[in-house]
């Protein structure tokens, strides 16, 4: 396949006002304004006749571009769903636009040194330079669907910003910072990249220096040590997004391997014995496995290492895991085959009980948190979409929450993989 180099430009969007606004008026969306938009603000619509995105193939890696999380034939199929009204993909695009992180006057805040404790306390530049990921990533959507290079420019203006500052992440929540940004920002850097051919050389270079130099040695960290289960997760997200982006395949692969032995210890599945497996690098007493596992000696297929914790971070784990198989699953690599007997009970086991079943009392003391987030719509769409298999709990609760919005290192995945066959 063929990258095509694609240009901005607003004179086409005239002749697909009609089109865009009868099939809005078609479609059946909430009334309500979903968290993180703002009410009364018109989407541009989707021109029609849109060269395709495309992908090309790097002749040295060998790595498909762009291919971080999302390919250029997913974005492809989802522009001709958005165009045609249908949805989920039709609300999910709204939720985009209508999205605070689209507004074209977004200023980055960048710092030099972020610095974030647990649960982001003392919250030096944290929650501005995760925003600022998100809202580089929402404009480098908004560039590959509409073509206007005003989107492009924000996108690349909001990456320069941070990568003229940023020097390192610091304190005791510095991995995991260092891992949610740098996994977002890099799929908007990768976007720009290979879309975008106006992003100068010099903004690029400084793109790739911030990411080679500041994140990607903060968050290889993760292929060390056992803190919580999704930290280690979420960091290898942001590894593997970022060797793609550099066309780095001794980290890319590294990266697999280590997830590879993260997933086992993080799902547990009856094949893995009385006790589950431990993480890389982990020294464990079998009293200090069960803390671990929140004092959990009881274990059933697809339970996680921190169920008991609350499915929040759970979620999050899951979510993490599912971004690296599907950049994998895009660059030829089938993690999910792999994982599959830990994935698919951990999908069903967990969504069973965020939409409403009783905790058994044998279960986490008989008491679950429950708040899974985000929504498992990247895992299911491979599982279900593209091979076939049968995930009715997650199916109730995919469909039910429609469309999946934005936070921390996740952001529109309802829009971009949603019944995606891609």
């Amino acid at each position: 396949m063929v990258r095509v180099r694609i240009r901005g430009g607003l004179a086409v969007l005239v002749a697909a006002v009609v089109l865009i606004v009868s099939a809005a008026c078609r479609a059946t969306t909430s009334s309500a304004v979903p968290a993180g938009e703002t009410a009364g603000v018109w989407a541009p619509e989707i021109p029609t006749g849109l060269p395709p995105v495309g992908t090309l193939r790097d002749a040295r890696s060998g790595f498909v571009h762009p291919g971080v999380l999302v390919s250029g034939t997913q974005l492809d199929f989802v522009i001709g769903k958005v165009q045609a009204g249908e949805e989920p993909w039709l609300s999910a695009w709204l939720a985009l636009r209508r999205s605070r992180y689209a507004d074209l006057g977004w200023h980055p805040e960048p710092i030099a040194v972020v610095e974030c404790g647990y649960y982001s306390q003392p919250d030096r530049g944290c929650t501005r330079e995760a925003e600022d990921a998100v809202a580089a990533y929402t404009h480098a959507l908004l560039w590959v669907f509409t073509r206007d290079t005003r989107y492009a420019e924000k996108a690349v203006q909001i990456l320069d910003a941070w990568a003229q500052v940023l020097r390192r992440h610091a304190n005791s929540n510095a991995q995991l910072q260092a891992g949610w940004s740098g996994a977002t920002f890099v799929r908007a850097a990768e976007l720009i990249k290979h879309t975008y051919p106006q992003w100068s050389p010099a903004r690029s270079a400084r793109a790739e220096r911030m990411f080679r130099n500041v994140f990607l040695p903060q968050v290889t960290s993760s292929l060390k040590g056992y803190k919580a289960g999704n930290w280690g997760l979420i960091m290898l997200d942001a590894v593997v997004g970022i060797s793609v982006f550099l066309d780095d395949r001794a980290s890319f692969f590294q990266a697999l391997d280590v997830w590879r032995l993260r997933m086992r210890a993080y799902v547990y599945v009856a094949a893995d014995g009385p006790t589950p497996h431990v993480p890389p690098d982990g020294a464990f007493t079998k009293q200090r496995l069960v803390e671990y596992w929140g004092g959990q000696t009881r274990l059933v297929d697809g339970m996680a290492q921190e169920t008991c914790r609350d499915l929040l971070h759970t979620g999050w784990g899951l979510a993490a895991a599912a971004h690296v198989a599907e950049t994998a699953w895009i660059q030829g690599v089938d993690l999910y085959a792999e994982a599959r007997k830990r994935l698919i009970p951990a999908l069903e086991f967990h969504a069973d009980f965020e939409m409403g079943a009783p905790v058994p009392p044998w279960l986490c003391g008989g008491q679950l948190q429950t708040g899974l987030d985000p929504l498992p719509e990247i895992a299911y769409n491979h599982y279900r979409v593209r091979m076939g298999f049968d995930l009715p709990v997650t199916r109730e609760l995919v469909e039910s929450r429609r469309p999946a919005g934005p936070a921390f290192f996740y952001a529109w995945e309802t829009l971009t993989h949603a019944a995606n066959p891609r």
